[in-house]
C-alpha cells in the first residue's frame, strides 16, 4: 500500500449504481442523485471500452435538465498481471483514490455512476475508504447483472427454498463447484471456467452484454451449448474489443 496519498477535499461522494447498460435501469433515487452531484466523475479504460464512458455521458444527459454537474473524466489505472493478486489488487484501488481526488479537485459533491449496484463485485467502496479525509459517502442501489440475467431468461436464481452463491469463475476453476448449493451464477470469468465441471450434470444460462442492445443469450444443457457459448463469446470479444458476461449453473436432479 502507499505510505502517500493527497488530500481529498470534497465534501461528499455518492456511489449511484446505474443497472449494467440499458438507461432505463437508473432508478428514480439515481436520478435525483445524478441532478443534486456537482461533478460526476467517469473513468476512461481505453479506446476499446469507450462506449462505457459514452453510456454514462447519456445517462446524465438523460436526466439532466439546464445547468448539470460538470463531468471530469479520468484515466483509470492499469492494475498489474503479474505477481501476487491480492497485492496488485490492493496497489490498484490505492492508485485509482489517488486518480479520484486529483479528478475531482475542489468539489462539494462528487458522484460515480457504478456499473450494476455497488455492493456487488465493484471496489468502489472499498477505494472510498481510502480517501483522507474520509468523505460523506453515500450509496444508491442499482439493478444487479444476477437481477438482468435471470431477467433475460426468464427463471429464478434458486429453487424452492434452496440457497445459491455468487461467486467469480476465478473461483470455480480453482476451488470447484461451491459446496452447499446447488445454484451458482458466476461472475467475472474470462476464461470459461465452466469447462472444468462434467457437462452432463449441469444446465447453464449465460448472457453477455446484458440489458444493452447487442445482449447476447444462450442455455441448456451445458455439456451441448458450452462450445456455442465459448465460440460466441470470442467473436463477440473481437468485435467488440470487451465484453462483460455472466452465467447461472444449476445441477440437475437425479432422474
Amino acid at each position: 500500500m502507499v505510505l502517500w496519498r493527497q488530500i481529498t477535499t470534497m465534501d461528499s461522494l455518492t456511489l449511484i449504481g446505474i443497472g449494467t447498460g440499458n438507461p432505463d435501469h437508473l432508478t428514480f433515487e439515481g436520478a435525483r442523485a445524478i441532478q443534486e452531484a456537482t461533478t460526476i466523475l467517469i473513468p476512461r479504460k481505453g479506446g476499446e471500452k469507450s462506449d462505457l464512458a459514452d453510456l454514462r455521458r447519456q445517462i446524465v444527459e438523460k436526466v439532466v435538465v439546464g445547468d448539470g454537474p460538470q463531468i471530469i473524466e479520468f484515466d483509470l489505472p492499469v492494475r498489474k498481471s503479474d505477481g501476487d493478486y491480492l497485492e496488485n489488487v490492493d496497489l490498484w484501488h490505492d492508485a485509482i483514490a489517488d486518480t479520484w481526488i486529483k479528478a475531482a479537485g475542489n468539489t462539494e459533491r462528487a458522484a460515480l455512476l457504478i456499473w450494476g449496484d455497488p455492493s456487488l463485485y465493484d471496489s468502489s467502496l472499498r477505494i472510498a475508504s481510502r480517501l483522507k479525509p474520509y468523505p460523506k459517502v453515500r450509496v444508491v442501489a442499482g439493478i444487479t447483472t444476477l437481477q438482468v440475467l435471470t431477467a433475460a431468461h426468464a427463471i429464478p436464481v434458486n429453487e424452492i427454498g434452496a440457497p445459491f452463491v455468487v461467486t467469480t469463475g476465478r473461483q470455480l476453476r480453482d476451488n470447484g463447484w461451491p459446496k452447499g448449493a446447488d445454484s451458482a451464477i458466476f461472475m467475472l470469468d474470462g476464461n470459461c471456467a465452466f469447462q472444468t465441471l462434467n457437462g452432463a450434470d449441469f444446465d447453464i444460462w449465460w448472457g453477455a452484454y446484458l440489458g444493452m442492445e447487442n445482449q447476447i443469450i444462450r442455455s441448456g444443457p451445458l455439456d451441448l451449448v458450452k462450445d456455442e457459448i465459448i465460440s460466441a463469446r470470442a467473436k463477440a470479444r473481437a468485435a467488440h474489443g470487451w465484453i462483460m458476461d455472466a452465467y447461472l449453473l444449476r445441477r440437475k436432479r437425479p432422474e
